[in-house]
């Protein structure tokens, strides 16, 4: 099979090439997808820096979105037939024609849903819903701040929370202000301003956040915990602020980790205030049957049309350094995919 291997970390035009390699065999409560869509995620782009601790040394295939069909079922794994259109979430191994992957990770497709579409119901959907449905609750009229608000995560996220009659602020750059309005963020804000803490304390008016959700991290992650009021919980999912283009280093991570800040106890609890971090990799390890039940919820949601994944761009599989670039670039929205 034909796989897009990760050869050198830095800019994506000489960080990948294309190998051949064996179809895996799936074991016991495993199945191999034969992929027709690889999903990207930001995880991706951090791990071709050499930003992410949990990328498996190189040459290595990263992705951790694929959809497509069942090609082959490990022993003892019932609920599956060859040939099944499925999406799944991959423990790396996405950029390939075929992927193995834990069965607790796939979730069935219906016959009408784009391929490249639903790589959106992998990674990026489970982080969504585990998120607001899991890690923590929302609730109608909880004021809710969503960072990177225009992305894959982002979008679902703004769903999820008008669905539960939440008032949502969503954070993008000024030209995607539209899309924001048009998925139903009430508030977009500037992320690009000088201060977009004050464009979000004027659009406050007087009143605090009760959730935010952040996959920026460093100094976005304590400005956010400092916006909440009593009640208020905070998910930190991500740190995209590791990743400046050609100035990221280990010392720009170092000034991010520091950013987050410290803190006690004590006043999380004076103030009923919570602080939840998720990493789907991590659940997926060491939660499977969560995970399942996770997939599981989010195949009910997108049945029901409350997620509804947007395609932002499909690129063809050769083109993965172009992929890569423009969703680097923070000109993209929801879901970027290759097509193989």
């Amino acid at each position: 099979m034909k796989a897009i291997f990760l050869v050198r970390n830095g800019d994506s035009k000489d960080a990948f090439e294309i190998r051949d390699t064996a179809v895996p065999s799936p074991g016991i409560g495993e199945v191999v997808v034969k992929v027709e869509a690889s999903g990207l995620n930001y995880a991706d782009v951090m791990a071709r820096r050499g930003l992410y601790r949990d990328a498996p040394p190189i040459p290595s295939i990263l992705g951790y979105d694929v959809a497509g069909r069942i090609h082959s079922i490990g022993p003892d794994t019932p609920g599956f037939k060859v040939g099944q259109r499925v999406a799944a979430m991959s423990r790396f191994g996405g950029y390939a024609e075929y992927t193995l992957t834990q069965a607790s990770a796939v979730i069935p497709l219906s016959d009408t849903m784009d391929f490249g579409l639903a790589t959106a119901l992998a990674t990026q959907a489970s982080t969504a819903v585990y998120c607001a449905d899991f890690a923590i609750r929302l609730f109608k009229g909880d004021r809710v701040l969503i960072h990177a608000a225009a992305g894959g995560v982002g979008t679902l996220l703004v769903q999820l929370a008008k669905a539960k009659g939440c008032i949502v602020y969503g954070s993008a750059s000024r030209q995607k202000h539209a899309y924001l309005k048009d998925i139903g963020v009430d508030f977009p804000i500037d992320s690009h301003s000088d201060n977009p803490e004050e464009k979000i304390a004027d659009a406050l008016a007087g009143e605090k956040i009760d959730v935010v959700f952040d996959n920026i991290g460093g100094l976005s992650f304590k400005k956010g915990f400092q916006m909440l009021g009593a009640g208020g919980r905070i998910v930190a999912y991500g740190t995209a602020a590791q990743n400046r283009g050609k100035n990221s280093n280990r010392m720009n991570t170092i000034r991010v980790g520091l950013g987050f800040g410290f803190y006690s106890p004590i006043p999380l609890i004076v103030q009923s205030q919570s602080m939840v971090g998720v990493n789907m990799l991590k659940i997926a390890d060491h939660k499977p049957m969560l995970l399942k039940e996770v997939m599981a919820e989010v195949g009910r949601l997108t049945e029901e049309g409350i997620i509804r994944p947007v395609l932002g761009k499909a690129f063809p599989a050769d083109q993965v350094a172009e992929a890569h670039e423009f969703l680097e670039s923070r000109q993209s929205t929801g879901k970027i995919a290759l097509l193989w």
